[in-house]
């Protein structure tokens, strides 16, 4: 199996963690290039819609979106990144993490495609402020499942916040979170987060 990837992607990178997690080395990571305005041929050609990741099998149709490919590869590996005891509330922290990971791609979008006189900071402000009430909320509610037993939403939480990081480092999400940031910080020494942690 090919895993459709990027560097900078969190999204890719909730499944190359995943890959490292549960021992999975027989996916080869393949980089390509995804963008809204038209990326690699053979991206477009496993995702419809040109977004990163996909995973190319042998043996069925290509699986897209980071978070169906996630369930594929702990189901098969029957790591259990997915307990059916907190079911819910990991699906739930996980797509969390996905809508900080989205509005913080969004912004980097916005100014890397569009020319800067075009810029609109109300809407950017309205991006940031997704993340923020997001983040919040991990600090107040999700430190409970974030400190348990290795799941499939801490490494989601983990890879929005590297994001943040790399591309939004300026805006300080550590400000006011303090136990968001211990453990972020504690995470990211993870061998499979220290090996998918993307170049600034």
């Amino acid at each position: 199996m090919q895993l459709l990837s990027s560097g900078a992607s969190p999204f890719a990178r909730t499944c190359r963690v995943l890959l490292i997690e549960t021992a999975q080395d027989d996916v080869e990571i393949v980089d390509v290039t995804a963008s809204p305005m038209g990326g690699d041929a053979s991206l477009n050609a496993a995702n419809p819609s040109g977004k990163i990741p996909a995973l190319l099998r042998e043996d069925g149709p290509a699986i897209y979106d980071s978070r169906v490919i996630c369930r594929f590869l702990d189901q098969r590996a029957g790591s259990g990144l997915y307990p059916e005891s907190r079911l819910w509330e990991i699906l739930s922290l996980e797509a969390n993490a996905h809508a900080v990971m989205e509005a913080a791609i969004a912004i980097t979008y916005e100014k890397r495609l569009r020319p800067e006189a075009l810029w609109w900071p109300d809407w950017f402000d309205a991006q940031w402020a997704k993340i923020a009430r997001s983040l919040d909320a991990m600090e107040a509610r999700s430190m409970p499942l974030l400190e348990g037993p290795l799941n499939m939403a801490q490494v989601a939480v983990g890879c929005a916040l590297g994001y943040l990081d790399l591309r939004h480092d300026g805006r300080a999400w550590r400000t006011g979170r303090d136990t968001l940031k211990a453990w972020e910080a504690r995470f990211a020494e993870r061998p499979s987060m220290q090996a998918t942690r993307p170049a600034p």
